[in-house]
C-alpha cells in the first residue's frame, strides 16, 4: 500500500496531534500512532503544563528556575522560547476545548518541585488525558487531516533506501517519510511526504520499571540514529522518584507503574523510610521539592543503605476533603491496591520516566535531515539540559509543534524537484514470525540489564558490562529481524536495543555526575566552561 501527503506526523501525543491541528490549516496531514489515537505520554501526565500566568509570578523566575534544574546544560535561547510562547500556547489550549482546573473563575494554579512560584496549570490530576480528549475532538474533525491507529513505523525514508543515491554524505540527507506496518492487518505502507515530524514520545520501556504505557520503545530515537540524525544528551533519563509500589507488579514486565503526581510531594507530602522515619532533610534543604533528580537519588541510597524495596509518601496529615479535591485519580488507583491515602502512607519506588536529550533540533524543531522534523520528548531542543524540570515537557511539546508547523509551511511552499521513485518494503525471502519467545526472553534480559547497570546511579564497570550484554542482545536482534517477516514485536525490541546502545554510548563519554547522570567513577560536576553536549552521529553498535 502506498499513501502520499504533504506531511506525515508520527504519534499522537500532544506534540503530534497539535502539530496535525496548525498544519491542517494549510496541507493535508497523514498522522499514524501505534496503538489507538489516545494511547500516548501525554495521556498519562498528571501534573500538569508550567507556565507563567500569575501577575506576582515572571518570565524571569521560570527561566531561573529551569535552568537551575538543568545542571548548566540547559540553551538559554531555547528556554527563553519556551517559557515566552508557553502563555499564548495555554490559551490556544483552552480555545481548543481544555478544560483546566479552575478556582473563583481563575486558572488553579499548582506548585511542584524546582518551582519557586505556583504555576502549573492543571485538570485536577489528569492534565495530560484532558489536553489528550480536547486535541483529539479537533483532530478527527479535519477533513484533511488522516489518522491511521494501530499502526507502527518501522523506519523512515532516506537516500539510503534509494539505490542509486544510498551513498549520499549525512550532511545532505533528506526524508521522504516512513515505511510502516498496520499491526491488524500486517500490511505494509509506504508513506512518501514532503516533511516528517516524529512525535514518538519517550523510551521508559527501555527500563524494568516505569511509569510509561507499553507504546514508550523509543522508536523515534531509534529511526532517526538508523536514519543517521544527530542524538544528543541521550544519558539524562530521569527517574520519577515516586512511582506506586505494588509486589504484584511483577506478573506483565511491559506494564507501566501507576504514577503519584510530583504535585502529591508540592501538596505537602513527606517521604519516608520503611519505620516511618522523614529523610529528605539529609539530602537538601528543600527536602521534597528538590528537583526529582536529587529526590530520586536519596530514594535510591535509603533503600540500599537499608535494603527496602520502596519507601513511604505520607499526605495523612492533609484533609480528606482536599485530597480527593486535588487527587482524585490517585486516591481511587490506590484504593485499588488497598491503600487508602488518607489513612495510610503510600508505598514507592523511582520509576524510568523521561528522557532529557533526543534528536537534536533547532528553535524550529529541525534535525539534522532535510525535511524532519521533531517535537516533544524524542527531540532534544535543549531546554531541560541535564534534568527537565517538572511540567516543562508538555509545554516543550506544544510550544515547538506549534514552531515546527511554522516553519514546515515555508518549507513546503519552496519544496523543490521531485521526491524520487522509493522503493516498496522487500520481505521476500523472510520466514514468518513464530520465534515470540526469543524476542520476549531478550526484551525481559535489556530491561534488567539496564535497570541493574544504567539506572540513578552508574559506573564505568556497569556501562561496560551493560554495553557488552546489549552488544550480544543486538547482534541476535538483527539477525531475526533479517530472517522474519516484520511484526510489532520485533520492531520495538529492534528500537530499545538500539536505544540502550545510544544510552550507554552517551553514558560513557560523559565523564563527570550532573543531574541525571551520575557516576561513581566521576561523583563531581565539570566546571562550567567544560560544559558540553553529547552528540552521537554515527549508527555503529
Amino acid at each position: 500500500m502506498e499513501i502520499k501527503t504533504d506531511v506525515l506526523i508520527i504519534g499522537s501525543g500532544i506534540a503530534g496531534l497539535f502539530a496535525a491541528l496548525r498544519i491542517s490549516e494549510y496541507a493535508d496531514v497523514v498522522l499514524i500512532t501505534k496503538k489507538e489515537k489516545n494511547e500516548s505520554n501525554t495521556n498519562y501526565a498528571q501534573g500538569g503544563i508550567a507556565s507563567v500566568i500569575d501577575p506576582t509570578d515572571s518570565f524571569e523566575k521560570h527561566i531561573k528556575d529551569t535552568l537551575i534544574a538543568g545542571a548548566g546544560l540547559c540553551h538559554k535561547d531555547t528556554v527563553d522560547i519556551i517559557v515566552k510562547e508557553g502563555p499564548a500556547r495555554i490559551n490556544d489550549l483552552i480555545e481548543l476545548g481544555t478544560q483546566f482546573t479552575r478556582k473563583n473563575g481563575k486558572l488553579d494554579l499548582a506548585r511542584e518541585g524546582g518551582h519557586s512560584m505556583p504555576r502549573i496549570v492543571h485538570a485536577k490530576d489528569l492534565t495530560g488525558r484532558e489536553v489528550e480528549r480536547a486535541l483529539i475532538e479537533q483532530v478527527t474533525s479535519k477533513s484533511n487531516v488522516r489518522l491511521i491507529e494501530n499502526t507502527i513505523a518501522i523506519d523512515l525514508i532516506t537516500e539510503h533506501n534509494v539505490q542509486q543515491l544510498k551513498d549520499s554524505p549525512l550532511k545532505n540527507r533528506n526524508c521522504w517519510g516512513a515505511y510502516a506496518l498496520n499491526c491488524k492487518t500486517n500490511e505494509l505502507i509506504k508513506i512518501s511526504s514532503r516533511a516528517t515530524i516524529l512525535a514518538t514520545g519517550g523510551v521508559g520501556q527501555v527500563y524494568l520499571h516505569t511509569t510509561n504505557p507499553q507504546i514508550a520503545t523509543g522508536d523515534g530515537f531509534a529511526m532517526a540514529y538508523r536514519a543517521g540524525a544527530k542524538i544528543g544528551n541521550m544519558e539524562f533519563i530521569q527517574f520519577h522518584p515516586t512511582a506506586f509500589y505494588s509486589n504484584s507488579q511483577g506478573g506483565n514486565f511491559n506494564a507501566p507503574s501507576f504514577l503519584i503526581s510530583e504535585a502529591v510531594r508540592g501538596f505537602g507530602g513527606i517521604l519516608r523510610t520503611m519505620d516511618g522515619s522523614e529523610f529528605m532533610s539529609k539530602y537538601d534543604p528543600r527536602k521534597e521539592l528538590a528537583p526529582r533528580d536529587i529526590v530520586a537519588r536519596a530514594i535510591d541510597n535509603e533503600l540500599k543503605k537499608r535494603g527496602d524495596d520502596h519507601v513511604f509518601l505520607d499526605i495523612t496529615h492533609k484533609n480528606k476533603e482536599d485530597i480527593l479535591e486535588h487527587f482524585p485519580n490517585i486516591y481511587n488507583n490506590c484504593l485499588k491496591s488497598g491503600i487508602d491515602i488518607s489513612k495510610e502512607y503510600i508505598p514507592v519506588v523511582p520509576s524510568a520516566h523521561f528522557c532529557c536529550g533526543g534528536v537534536v533540533v533547532d528553535e524550529f524543531s529541525r534535525t539534522s535531515l532535510k525535511g524532519l522534523y521533531a517535537c516533544g520528548e524524542v527531540s532534544m531542543t535543549g531546554v531541560h539540559g541535564a534534568n527537565r524540570l517538572a511540567s516543562n515537557s508538555l509545554l516543550e511539546g506544544v510550544v515547538f509543534a506549534e514552531r515546527a508547523s511554522i516553519n514546515i509551511k515555508e518549507f513546503i511552499n519552496k519544496f523543490s524537484g521531485a521526491i524520487p521513485e522509493i522503493p516498496d518494503w522487500d520481505d521476500s525471502g523472510t520466514l514468518s514470525h513464530d520465534e515470540k519467545v526469543l524476542i520476549t526472553h531478550s526484551a525481559r534480559e535489556v530491561k534488567q540489564v539496564m535497570w541493574d547497570y544504567v539506572g540513578i546511579v552508574r559506573s564505568n564497570m556497569r556501562l561496560q558490562r551493560a554495553e557488552q550484554r546489549i552488544h550480544n542482545i543486538f547482534v541476535e536482534t538483527e539477525e531475526l529481524y533479517r530472517r522474519t517477516k516484520v511484526f510489532e514485536d520485533i520492531l520495538e525490541l529492534r528500537n530499545i536495543v538500539a536505544c540502550s546502545h545510544i544510552i550507554i554510548k552517551s553514558a560513557k563519554k560523559r565523564k563527570e555526575s550532573r543531574g541525571l547522570h551520575y557516576t561513581l567513577d566521576y561523583p563531581n560536576m565539570l566546571p562550567d566552561n567544560k560544559l558540553k553536549d553529547t552528540i552521537l552521529k554515527n549508527y555503529n553498535p
